[in-house]
C-alpha cells in the first residue's frame, strides 16, 4: 500500500487506505478487449536450428514471439506520434511516477446512431468534484455508462462506439489536462474518414503541439471504485513508439 499525500489546486489528495485498483485490460493471447480489426496477441514458439522454445515440449527454456497491435490489443497509451507525419515516442514523454487525477462517470448522449460526449457534460462532472474556475488535475479519467465487465473482453470493432466532441477534447487541454484516460477505444468516432477531430484538438495539433501528453485508451474502472480525486501511477512499457501497452494504478484518495 502506497501511502503520499499530494496537494494541487489548494486540495488535499490524502489516500484512503483503501487497496490500489489496476485499471488495465490484459493483452492476451485468448481474450481481453480489442478494437482496430486486429487479431487476439499471437504468441509462437520458437523452433530454430535444434533449439525449442517450449519447456512443455521438452525444451530448456520457454522463448517466444509475440505478436500485437498496441493501439487494438488492451489498455495502451499513445502520444502526439500517434497523429503526426513526425515520429514521437511515448517513451520521450515525462509522466509524473504519482499524480493527481479526478475520475468522473458520464451516460453518453444519444444522437441519430451515435453515443457522445460533450464539453458540457465534462464541465459538469468535473465540476462536482473541482472548481471549475481553476485548472483540472493533470489526469483526467472519464468512465462510461453501462460499465459492464464485459468491456474487458469486448471486440469493438465495427461497433460504432461511443466518442467526444472535439470541443471537450480541447477544454481538457484548456484546463491543463495532460494524460486523459478513457475506457473507450477511441476519442473519436470509429469510422469518420481520418479527420480524428477530438485528437487533434487535444494535443493542439498542429498549431501548437503538446509534445508531453497522452491519451489512454481502453481501461476499466470497476463501480466500486468513487468518482471524485484520486492519485495515479500510469506505467508503460519503455515501447519507442507512438503507443505502448500501459497500466494505470488508482491510490483511491478521501473524498
Amino acid at each position: 500500500m502506497m501511502h503520499v499525500t499530494i496537494e494541487f489546486g489548494g486540495q488535499v489528495f490524502n489516500p484512503s487506505g483503501a487497496s490500489e485498483v489496476d485499471l488495465s485490460i490484459p493483452i492476451a493471447e485468448h481474450g481481453g478487449a480489442s478494437a482496430w480489426y486486429v487479431d487476439h496477441m499471437r504468441v509462437e514458439v520458437v523452433r530454430s536450428n535444434g533449439f525449442l522454445g517450449s519447456v512443455a515440449e521438452g525444451g530448456a527454456v520457454n522463448f517466444r514471439n509475440v505478436t500485437f497491435n498496441p493501439h487494438g490489443n488492451g489498455t495502451h497509451t499513445e502520444c502526439l506520434g500517434h497523429i503526426s507525419p513526425e515520429a514521437h515516442s511515448v517513451n520521450e514523454v515525462r509522466i509524473p511516477a504519482i499524480m493527481p487525477c479526478l475520475l468522473i462517470t458520464v451516460t453518453p448522449e444519444k444522437i441519430d446512431r451515435d453515443g457522445i460526449i460533450s464539453r458540457n457534460q465534462l464541465q459538469t462532472r468535473c465540476g462536482v468534484h473541482w472548481d471549475s474556475k481553476k485548472n483540472l488535475p493533470p489526469a483526467v479519467i472519464v468512465r462510461t455508462l453501462p460499465n459492464h465487465a464485459s468491456k474487458k473482453s469486448r471486440n469493438w470493432s465495427n461497433s460504432n462506439p461511443a466518442y467526444f466532441e472535439a470541443s471537450a477534447a480541447s477544454w481538457l487541454a484548456e484546463k491543463g489536462v495532460d494524460h486523459w484516460l478513457i475506457d473507450l477505444p477511441s476519442v473519436d468516432r470509429e469510422s469518420d474518414g481520418g479527420v480524428l477531430a477530438a485528437h487533434h484538438a487535444y494535443w493542439n495539433y498542429p498549431d501548437n503541439p503538446r509534445r508531453d501528453s497522452t491519451i489512454t485508451e481502453f481501461v476499466y474502472a470497476p463501480d466500486t471504485l468513487e468518482d471524485g480525486r484520486h492519485l495515479l501511477n500510469l506505467q508503460t512499457a519503455p515501447f519507442d513508439l507512438d503507443a505502448t501497452p500501459s497500466r494505470p494504478i488508482i491510490i483511491p484518495c478521501s473524498q
